[in-house]
């Protein structure tokens, strides 16, 4: 199949373009480069890949490329709360006008597979997990454009929203601001860490499944169109200390202290079903913990913290 993908150099996409090719699809890479990434190199060999560096906003860009495709995948995100906060309006346009318009270019017979994510569930109720039919409650403007465009997208009658949860891992763009890779990377560098509400729970998924989650999709589109999966671990929906005492069983001396005065920024608080899903026959591969030894390993190589959204 022939695959658009929007942000394709990115977290995500820097793991997902190599797959899609080695499974013999054709992809074209739109991406701004905004952060001076360079993790497409090792594909430019490739003759079924096509670099275009663009905004994903643009539409004289995207219109042409649009019609090519059978499937659209749009990467191109400002990712978390905390940049999207600080840039609300860049958020908007990146976050969904961006995709709607994509979306509008696109026809019925095209595939779109959207990363969503699960931080629309917000504040959940103590033990309850949320499922795709919970009623959906973010607590920043990420997560409330995430909800918005996966209404809008769902509503098209040809898309896939997959409800992504925090994901973690090495890539070869690789992030530093996501909750597992940074507290893993405190504990190499800094050996300690100070916790705000440690007790706040959230699921986790590593990169390389959420690649495995869309080449699912692609495979079983018949079966799987039109809905929203929560797409993450099940034996990790995990408080923030808990998380940090699986870290300190690979960096025994990591020094792990909790703060009674202060909030976290992120309020999100919930766990989460992934059941929907794996009853399609998706699993991931890759654990928490073995995600954790991977990390510890690609920090012997990062010591700067450059690589992040922020």
């Amino acid at each position: 199949m022939k695959i658009l993908i929007t942000g394709a150099a990115g977290y995500i996409g820097s793991i997902l373009v190599p797959t899609l090719m080695k499974d013999g699809h054709e992809v074209t890479a739109v991406d701004n480069f905004m952060y001076g990434q360079t993790s497409l190199l090792d594909c430019c060999n490739d003759k079924k890949l096509t670099i275009i560096r663009g905004d994903a906003r643009d539409e004289r860009l995207i219109k042409p490329l649009v019609p090519k495709a059978d499937v659209i995948i749009p990467l191109a995100c400002l990712v978390g709360a905390p940049v999207c906060d600080r840039k609300p309006l860049e958020a908007k346009s990146i976050n969904l006008d961006a995709i709607k318009m994509l979306a509008a270019l696109s026809s019925k017979n095209q595939m779109i597979v959207s990363p969503t994510t699960n931080s629309g569930y917000g504040v959940g109720q103590d033990g309850i997990f949320c499922t795709e039919t919970t009623p959906l409650n973010p607590v920043s403007l990420y997560g409330t454009l995430k909800v918005e465009l996966e209404e809008y997208l769902l509503g098209t009658g040809h898309a896939v929203s997959l409800r992504l949860a925090t994901v973690f891992g090495i890539s070869p763009r690789m992030r530093l601001d996501l909750l597992v890779n940074d507290f893993t990377h405190r504990a190499v560098t800094d050996k300690f860490i100070i916790l705000f509400e440690a007790h706040f729970k959230r699921n986790y998924i590593h990169v390389r499944d959420v690649t495995k989650a869309f080449m699912h999709v692609l495979k079983n589109w018949d079966h799987m169109k039109n809905e929203p999966y929560n797409v993450g671990l099940s034996e990790a929906n995990i408080s923030k200390m808990e998380l940090c005492l699986e870290i300190k069983k690979h960096v025994p001396d990591f020094c792990i202290m909790e703060s009674q005065i202060g909030k976290d920024p992120d309020q999100r608080n919930y766990i989460v079903s992934n059941d929907k899903i794996e009853k399609t026959g998706f699993k991931p591969n890759v654990s928490l913990q073995d995600g954790i030894t991977e990390l510890i390993k690609g920090y012997q190589v990062i010591r700067r913290n450059q690589y992040s959204n922020v």
